[in-house]
């Protein structure tokens, strides 16, 4: 088991991806916490990996909720090896709504709750001389859609745009904290068969996607990534920081 007796913070596990990951973790002998803002999901996913698992409620948006996070899982776990800032607005996004204060929501959870989760938990990182951070970046920072839009409202492009501060985070803090032997990463996942994709993509342009745009002609699905954090969070990638990795079928390859 390559995480064996690590302790691993999974935001945004009570569902899709991020319940994905938080099994993984665990079935590599990860001790998991399983961080959701959804008590009754939350608690759910941490039930059904059982063992060590244990659920905790953080509203990543929050700077006391993410302190108050790390502070728990430190004092009944007595430290913090890997941090996945999976959390994010994606289901029921409102792709449409190019306001300012939507913008800023979309900001508060994507990009900021990532870097409050960041600063949550680098103290215990620090002094144990060790840690491995993984931000849930998306492919979607590299593509430039047409989005339509009618009159002079200019959209927000607000999903994109912070994962692609996320990947810029990832290269500055790796750049930063590396020194202390804390690493940081992201993986940037390309069409994945959730409950959230499901809703927002029609079968038909994910048809289209998958057959016209990614070299592997299937979709992804949430257990496609797992290996990677598993790698990223292990000791085998050790020297690995400031990466942003692709997991997308190839679709961004081709352009």
């Amino acid at each position: 088991m390559r995480l064996e007796n690590k302790v691993a913070i999974v935001t945004g596990a009570g569902q899709g991806i991020g319940e994905a990951y938080a099994q993984r973790f665990a079935r590599e002998g990860a001790k998991v916490v399983v961080a959701d803002v959804n008590v009754e999901k939350g608690t759910a996913v941490a039930a059904a990996i059982g063992g060590d698992a244990v659920f905790e409620r953080v509203d990543v948006a929050s700077e006391d909720d993410t302190r108050r996070l790390a502070r728990a899982v430190a004092d009944r776990f007595g430290r913090i090896d890997v941090l996945l800032n999976n959390a994010a607005i994606f289901y029921g996004i409102e792709n449409q709504n190019f306001s300012y204060a939507y913008l800023r929501k979309i900001f508060d959870v994507n990009y900021f709750g990532a870097w409050l989760m960041c600063r949550a938990v680098f103290p215990v990182m620090k002094q144990q001389g060790s840690g491995s951070v993984i931000n849930q970046s998306s492919a979607a920072a590299w593509m430039h859609p047409d989005i339509p839009f009618e009159g002079d409202q200019l959209p927000s492009f607000h999903y994109s745009v912070t994962k692609a501060a996320l990947n810029a985070m990832t290269h500055y803090m790796a750049g930063c904290v590396g020194k202390f032997g804390v690493r940081v990463n992201a993986i940037a996942p390309g069409p994945t068969m959730t409950e959230a994709t499901k809703q927002i993509v029609p079968e038909g342009v994910m048809d289209l996607i998958v057959n016209m745009m990614m070299a592997i002609h299937r979709p992804l699905e949430p257990d496609d990534l797992t290996g990677t954090a598993v790698w990223l969070a292990s000791d085998d990638a050790k020297m690995v920081t400031g990466q942003c990795i692709l997991v997308d079928g190839g679709m961004i390859m081709l352009g």
